[in-house]
């Protein structure tokens, strides 16, 4: 007798019950697999700022928003996002309940697997590319829901893990290669395409963030003329490299107020402010408040959580 193939909406239901298993209520939890989070959150949340890494991001129950740049993606049980760059974001739990907490996972990768899997492969042609963002959603297949379920399933055999989870993850690339962000991916991970010299400027503007930023030498780095440059830079980021800047040095900023307990003064300059007053106007741009009354708002937010 011929067995009935599972549905989507049955695989994603017991990748659903695993990552239950193996999370607490409010509570973000890294596995002891590397580069695998598992989330999980039983209420809707406010708009917040964060950045997404080189990542793939599932939600096996609930919904998600995340707004790039002037962009709005939609995830959920349905489709996954990809990252394939360090972007500054706002991201939003937009379906989730006590009863049907939001529960998902990020996978986070290293280029230098993609390029190994792509050089050691004679992999069959991605699906159509539509769009040249380094952020994108994509569906959600049955074979991709069931390699993370059998990942996430490692947590239960932590001696298998070293040698089976790097199975497991290859197998999760070749899917998203031959997927609809495959041809995205193939050119963010070959050295020498245009995609890949930009990456390679933005992983520098991303570490090096508090220098002054000229975009001259971003473009010779990705060699490119500066025009050319500018419009890759946006096309991939939805953002101007000042743009860009401007958000990472901002987010730092709060979190060195909110976890080092910086003023605003000496938080601003370390993130490359020379202008308090600058700052504390695109601080409540940003952020909706000024420094000081932001930060406080958001200790007693988190006094009243716990």
């Amino acid at each position: 007798m011929k067995k009935e193939k599972q549905t989507l909406h049955e695989a994603m239901s017991c990748l659903a019950e695993s990552i239950a298993r193996f999370t607490e209520d409010g509570e973000l939890r890294p596995s002891k697999i590397q580069d695998l989070w598992l989330f999980r959150k039983p209420d809707l949340s406010e708009p917040l700022t964060g950045a997404y890494e080189p990542s793939i991001c599932l939600i096996a129950q609930g919904a998600k928003r995340v707004m790039l740049g002037e962009d709005s993606y939609r995830y959920d049980a349905s489709h996954y996002l990809f990252s394939g760059l360090h972007l500054p974001v706002v991201a939003q739990i937009i379906e989730a309940s006590p009863d049907k907490p939001y529960l998902g996972l990020k996978l986070t990768f290293d280029y230098r697997d993609i390029s190994q899997l792509m050089a050691d492969s004679q992999l069959p042609p991605p699906r159509s590319q539509k769009t040249d963002r380094g952020m994108s959603t994509g569906k959600m297949t049955v074979p991709l829901a069931n390699a993370f379920q059998r990942l996430v399933d490692l947590l239960d055999e932590e001696q298998d893990i070293p040698i089976l989870a790097p199975v497991i993850q290859r197998e999760i690339w070749y899917r998203l290669l031959v997927g609809d962000e495959g041809a995205r991916l193939r050119q963010l991970a070959a050295t020498g395409t245009q995609s890949q010299q930009v990456a390679r400027a933005i992983t520098w503007l991303k570490e090096n963030f508090s220098e002054p930023l000229r975009v001259e030498n971003l473009a010779e780095m990705a060699s490119m003329g500066t025009s050319t440059f500018h419009h890759h830079f946006r096309n991939m980021t939805a953002l101007s490299p000042l743009q860009y800047q401007k958000q990472l040095r901002l987010q730092e900023a709060r979190r060195l107020m909110l976890a080092d307990h910086l003023d605003a003064a000496n938080a601003a300059f370390q993130v490359g402010y020379e202008s308090p007053s600058q700052f504390s106007r695109e601080y409540s741009r940003q952020f909706g408040a000024p420094p000081v009354r932001d930060i406080s708002n958001l200790r007693e937010a988190a006094i009243g959580a716990g």
